[in-house]
């Protein structure tokens, strides 16, 4: 008697995402966080998640055409051959996903100072999965990511502190520093200095507890460093 293999579970992928998984050793992978609509793992040091649909698609996760994870949320994970399994149901990546920030205009004018505890003062600062604190450095990362401004000294400094937040956080950041984003994030680089911004700087602030008001005050924040137009900062998001 033949034994069926179990149901394949369909997926889209952030390229580096699906390289991390190609590459990963076998064996099973600790749960990071359970819910019913995303599943984090820890692969290797790097956080990975299988999201649903109302889920956040954040940069370091597996993302499920669903609107639930209809029981993974309960599931073993392992790696097999370059594979995540759930429960021994197989990850098959079908699709690729870009979650590059988009290109902003260099800036016109040399950038002023960065402040010099623009890290020490964020890091691992808030509450949650992912602290405030932490979402506004992913904010400033990823808008000069997206300007062309390197930040050596700034990536060195938030590589040094990654031990001191969650692993999520940590790999968001990791994600941040290669100029990757939620779509919300992307959307609003987009729409700088255009009739979209407000609305779509709202949207962005509305993701999780504080998480899009946390991007969207770094985002500005860098903005402001850079020299670059966008609109007037909104009652109730903080660009400490």
């Amino acid at each position: 008697m033949t034994v069926p293999h179990p149901p394949a579970v369909p997926v889209a992928a952030p390229v580096r995402v699906r390289d991390r998984l190609a590459s990963a050793a076998d064996g099973p992978l600790p749960v990071v966080h359970r819910g019913a609509h995303a599943l984090y793992v820890d692969l290797a040091g790097w956080c990975l998640g299988l999201v649903a649909t109302p889920a956040t698609a954040v940069p370091c996760a597996l993302r499920l055409a669903a609107p639930t994870l209809g029981g993974l949320e309960d599931a073993t994970a392992e790696v097999h051959d370059g594979s995540l399994l759930l429960d021994g149901s197989p990850v098959r990546i079908g699709r690729l996903v870009d979650v590059t920030v988009p290109a902003l205009p260099a800036p016109t004018t040399a950038p002023a100072p960065v402040p010099t505890d623009l890290v020490a003062s964020r890091i691992g600062r808030g509450d949650g999965l992912t602290p405030y604190g932490d979402d506004e450095v992913c904010g400033w990362l990823a808008v000069h990511r997206a300007a062309g401004v390197a930040t050596d000294d700034v990536d060195a400094d938030v590589r040094a502190a990654l031990g001191r937040t969650t692993l999520l956080s940590a790999t968001l950041l990791d994600c941040a520093l290669h100029g990757e984003v939620v779509p919300e994030f992307a959307a609003y680089v987009a729409a700088i200095d255009t009739t979209a911004e407000a609305d779509l700087a709202s949207d962005l602030a509305r993701i999780g507890h504080s998480s899009g008001r946390g991007l969207l005050a770094g985002a500005r924040l860098a903005l402001t460093r850079l020299g670059l137009p966008h609109a007037p900062h909104h009652e109730g998001t903080s660009a400490a």
